[in-house]
């Protein structure tokens, strides 16, 4: 069984570039938890997915959501819609909690 508590983030996250190598804090078939780091110029190309919650720990980015940019910052939350696509890139070092519901 996963440990349930995670004290500190910041233990856990990998920065890594091009892309995230994401530290797994919970895996199963319908909820999966994660945190991941992104160092400046690194990205998620855009991708189809399930339905997903991303909470920004650190840096600032842009999201790029069904074809729309937006702007992300610690302390934002973005709710992803099952099927919608979704990519990141960071423009500062960037972490973030990311969380799928539902298969993938």
């Amino acid at each position: 069984m996963t440990d349930p508590i995670h004290p500190d983030w910041r233990t856990l996250v990998h920065w890594s570039a091009p892309g995230p190598q994401p530290a797994i804090l919970h895996d199963e078939p319908s909820l999966r938890v994660l945190v991941a780091g992104l160092e400046p110029g690194a990205g998620i190309p855009p991708h189809p997915g399930p339905r997903a919650v991303y909470h920004y720990l650190e840096g600032e980015g842009v999201l790029t959501l069904d074809g729309v940019a937006h702007p992300i910052t610690a302390g934002m939350t973005v709710v992803a819609p099952a099927g919608s696509v979704r990519g990141m890139q960071a423009t500062t070092r960037l972490a973030f909690l990311g969380v799928r519901l539902g298969e993938e």
